[in-house]
């Protein structure tokens, strides 16, 4: 695709056709996202209205495909109100604090070997790095609404996302050292070679604890402790109206694909085949499934959003002081313990550092 698009663009410089292909490319990514928090809004309520055993979303279009749309316009032409006595500049500001790095975080996600728009060297600490920034648009939110309900949110998802954190900062270790590269398609590209030489073997409990803590950074049920509504109405968007809770809703599900991909990259083989290695394949018709293509990525990462479904359709809110044990005296603990056996595992090459 690359080469067809300098082809039409043999007139300008080589500077210039780079930063139209990162422009399109960018124009993909933030269209394909908002297309796909389309299609998982209706997919959330449709999966968990069977679970509750009821139909969910069926008025606005056939099989109410339309919902999603017909509610994001209503946001739309909301009326933004400001609270009299919050910061407007801020107030204003916080959503699109939470938006940006969400966004900014796909620029170093492959979805293929050859679709990247920045392929930098630290990869995995740049998305570190996006990742904890969102924390200052929850803050922002939560203190300039002038509102305790609001504060007090923004105060539980500060803590929260510093207790989960740490976890998933110390799972990443773990992938770097198995992967051996902080570039998301070198780590994709050190799984090759069929479903058990993927991460998820030798790393199971980081596996875990890498989706638990993604679920927790995202702020999504059973972790959703910041917008408790049984307790302080919504949390830090509690103000929130029209375009700005848009943005905030809008955040939230780019997330939980960008979790969910990661997840898919870093420990399930990225965009390589289930049936990868399968000799009885080669020379059938079938043989075209033993293939990495983008659409095992998208299968797997549909697997994840399912998982972030079915957990709030099936379990109840967390306590508080539970969130936080299990953040600070579980899941920590247990990535330390197995940075360990990684370290042992290296000694003795075994999995991923096997010597073949």
């Amino acid at each position: 695709m690359e080469q067809l698009i300098s082809s039409y663009l043999s007139f300008m410089s080589p500077e210039a056709i780079a930063l139209v292909i990162s422009s399109l490319q960018i124009a993909v990514v933030i269209v394909g996202l908002i297309l796909t928090v389309v299609f998982l809004v209706y997919f959330e309520r449709k999966v968990i209205g069977y679970m509750h055993a009821r139909i969910g979303p069926n008025r606005v279009g056939p099989f109410g495909l339309l919902q999603t749309i017909a509610d994001t316009l209503k946001l739309l032409l909301k009326e933004i109100i400001i609270p009299a006595k919050a910061d407007r500049f801020l107030f204003l500001l916080a959503p699109v604090l939470l938006l940006i790095p969400a966004l900014a975080a796909w620029a170093v996600v492959p979805l293929n070997p050859e679709f990247l728009i920045a392929d930098i060297d630290a990869g995995l600490l740049y998305l570190l790095a996006l990742t904890s920034f969102g924390v200052y648009g929850v803050i922002l939110a939560g203190w300039s609404s002038n509102s305790k309900y609001a504060f007090l949110g923004s105060m539980r998802a500060a803590a929260q996302m510093v207790a989960y954190e740490i976890a998933m900062g110390f799972a990443l270790v773990g992938v770097l050292m198995a992967g051996g590269s902080l570039k998301l398609g070198a780590i994709v590209a050190a799984q090759r070679g069929g479903i058990f030489n993927w991460f998820w073997v030798p790393l199971f409990p980081l596996f875990i604890v890498y989706f638990i803590s993604g679920i927790a950074e995202t702020n999504r049920h059973p972790f959703d402790l910041a917008e408790g509504e049984a307790e302080i109405v919504a949390g830090f968007h509690v103000e929130y109206s029209g375009m700005g809770f848009a943005i905030f809703f809008l955040a939230e599900y780019i997330n939980m694909a960008l979790i969910s991909v990661l997840t898919s990259i870093m420990f399930l083989g990225g965009w390589e085949s289930f049936f990868f290695g399968l000799s009885f394949l080669d020379g059938t018709t079938l043989e075209f499934i033993t293939e990495p293509s983008i659409f095992w990525l998208l299968l797997k990462t549909l697997f994840f959003l399912f998982i972030f479904v079915w957990l709030r359709a099936s379990f109840p809110r967390y306590r508080y002081d539970q969130l936080m044990t299990l953040g600070w005296k579980v899941l920590i603990p247990i990535t330390i313990v197995w940075i360990g056996v990684e370290c042992v595992m290296f000694t003795l090459e075994i999995g991923p550092w096997s010597v073949t």
